[in-house]
């Protein structure tokens, strides 16, 4: 019956290596005496069933790394799950424009001057980078990026950064980036715009001026003025209306 005997002997070692501290080879009702000749083979048998179910009732012990491993999960999983929720704001978006005005570049005036002398007598147009001095007779327009200064006739348009005439007769438009002088003794015949101008002669037009306009004393204008402020001196002549329409102050907000 010695096949009995290392069948206990197996099973008690591996339950006294499940359980800790236990000794299942000590349990009396667990003996099986193999020096007997008559042995109860279906006693011995149902022995052996009960050490399975004790067995299988014995709880194993989770080793402390897969422990450790599992709650580091859970706390992941909690701290998941306790995120903030943001909700999304129906808010308009700011569209940011760019910027795509396109900056007039100023003409590059040349440090020169074209004098047309005073027994001159041209037909057509002039243009110049630089400046014009006429004193003699041009019939045609005459456009410079520099300063204009007329002392004969010009029977056209005039264009520059600056005008100004002395004793000079024009018949046509004057347009200056920049200032207008009308010295006394001087005839303009046509609209003048400018940023600022300063009239001592004879105008029969419509001034336009974003800026200031100066009347001096020996001035006559048959014409509307349009300017930010005008001064008008003592002695000078104006036949037409005189509008402050480029000023800074709301002059329709003061009457309600």
């Amino acid at each position: 019956m010695g096949l009995f005997k290392d069948f206990k002997e197996d099973w008690s070692q591996a339950i006294n290596e499940l359980v800790p501290g236990g000794e299942a080879a000590n349990d009396d009702n667990l003996e099986v005496d193999t020096l007997g000749e008559n042995v109860d083979v279906q006693s011995e048998l149902s022995k052996l069933d009960g050490l399975l179910e004790q067995v299988k009732e014995i709880p194993v012990a989770e080793p402390a790394d897969k422990k450790d491993k599992k709650n580091a999960k859970e706390t992941k999983v909690e701290k998941k799950e306790e995120a903030p929720v943001v909700e999304a704001t129906s808010a308009p978006v700011e569209e940011k424009v760019m910027d795509t005005t396109v900056r007039e570049e100023r003409p590059v005036v040349l440090d020169e001057t074209s004098v047309i002398t005073a027994s001159t007598t041209l037909t057509g147009n002039l243009a110049s980078a630089g400046s014009f001095d006429i004193q003699g007779t041009v019939n045609g327009n005459v456009t410079c990026n520099g300063k204009l200064v007329v002392t004969g006739t010009i029977n056209g348009n005039s264009t520059a950064s600056e005008f100004f005439a002395d004793v000079a007769k024009v018949e046509g438009e004057v347009v200056s980036t920049g200032t207008v002088k009308i010295g006394a003794g001087s005839v303009i015949i046509g609209n003048i715009s400018a940023t600022s101008a300063v009239i001592a002669g004879a105008v029969k037009g419509d001034i336009d001026v974003q800026g200031p306009v100066v009347v001096d004393t020996s001035a006559v204008i048959m014409g509307n003025i349009k300017s930010r402020s005008v001064q008008i001196n003592n002695g000078a002549i104006i036949e037409g209306f005189c509008s402050q329409c480029y000023a800074e102050i709301d002059v329709q907000g003061l009457f309600g």
